[in-house]
């Protein structure tokens, strides 16, 4: 999502500087290659990019076809194909063995739902579907829409495609015949960006704020301190709550991409907030600190008559982070953040060399 979310944001600043744009979307791969399925480039006329198709093997090529498209102002599929000599003449050398498609599409600044959908998903944190049709013989390409614009086309087995993905929430291809010919059409299940919570506002935190903002999530900083939870001291965290934890959880958004880590190295604060939580469904809670904090906390809960469910005890997480044999702060927080990616894409970590089935799922 962080590549989406850049993308709403360069649009909106190209959009600003009058730029014609051009998208670039990686629509279909045989075989292997860097980026999947999805995949988005963001062009501005005057040669800018954001977003990424490849490794960056293709992006020089593709900045020229997408000028083409911005000043034909029409749709463009291109096909890349690792094992065609040509292609490694031009000086494109994918270093993978698969054939690429990527569908070039002119963007109109001044109605452009699919940049509308984007933007809904940051604001609302609702998955999105995204439709995106292309024909192989070069005739006439869909392009890329939002699930609810798909009406138009008034093709039930788009709609039946639609519902199944958006039900069991997994992107899939499907064959069209329409007036626009023969499309492919990749229906793609989008989720909201990760929204980490991190109660506590010690120097320890930063390098784990910083980290989550890389990597493209929203980022919440709380803490009872105002003197630590501040613009100065976390300039770029999305937001600062301080208080209480009964007063601060009241104006959390939480959702199942929501994770919470407990970092304030003050037991009282600590306990107050997970005594808080009992009540909540929550994906994940990290506790930084040895199993022995842990198991007081939820010990001292007990006493008070909060005894946490099997579902909720199975979401927390303690001590919080892989075990990567972290040591400093900035090595904690990306234990952290690994745990939580691995816990938000119901992944068990493992060596990828020792994985026997591909990196990417098909679709």
């Amino acid at each position: 999502m962080k590549e989406l979310a850049d993308i709403v944001r360069a649009f909106e600043q190209m959009e600003q500087e009058k730029q014609r744009m051009a998208l670039a979307t990686v629509v279909h791969v045989e075989g292997s290659s860097y980026r999947r399925p999805g995949a988005r480039m963001l062009v501005s006329e005057d040669g800018r990019y954001i977003g990424a198709i490849s490794g960056g093997c293709l992006e020089g090529d593709a900045l020229r076809k997408a000028a083409l498209a911005i000043k034909q102002g029409k749709k463009k599929l291109v096909v890349y194909d690792t094992t065609d000599e040509d292609d490694a003449k031009l000086g494109v050398q994918l270093g993978c063995n698969g054939i690429v498609r990527i569908l070039f599409e002119p963007l109109n600044t001044n109605q452009n739902d699919f940049i509308k959908g984007l933007q809904e998903i940051l604001l609302t944190r609702n998955p999105q579907v995204l439709v995106t049709g292309f024909n192989r013989n070069h005739a006439e390409h869909w392009g890329t829409l939002l699930h609810n614009q798909v009406v138009t086309i008034e093709l039930p087995v788009v709609q039946e495609a639609i519902q199944r993905v958006l039900s069991q929430k997994k992107s899939e291809y499907i064959l069209v015949d329409s007036n626009e010919g023969k499309q492919e059409v990749y229906i793609e299940y989008i989720l909201p960006p990760v929204s980490l919570i991190i109660v506590g506002a010690g120097n320890d935190t930063m390098p784990l704020e910083a980290m989550g903002r890389l990597i493209g999530w929203n980022t919440t900083v709380v803490d009872g301190r105002p003197t630590h939870a501040n613009a100065q001291r976390f300039p770029q965290a999305d937001n600062i709550i301080v208080g209480k934890p009964d007063a601060v959880i009241p104006k959390l958004t939480i959702d199942d991409r929501t994770a919470i880590v407990l970092m304030t190295h003050n037991y009282n604060y600590d306990m107050a907030f997970l005594q808080a939580m009992y009540s909540q469904s929550f994906r994940y809670i990290g506790l930084l600190g040895p199993a022995a904090k842990r198991d007081r906390l939820l010990n001292d809960l007990k006493e008070q008559g909060m005894l946490f469910s099997e579902s909720q005890l199975s979401n927390i997480y303690g001590p919080t982070g892989l075990a990567l044999g972290a040591e400093t702060s900035a090595e904690i927080a990306l234990s952290v953040c690994a745990e939580i990616m691995a816990v938000m894409e119901n992944r068990i970590p493992i060596h990828l060399k020792n994985q026997l089935t591909p990196i990417h799922s098909k679709i």
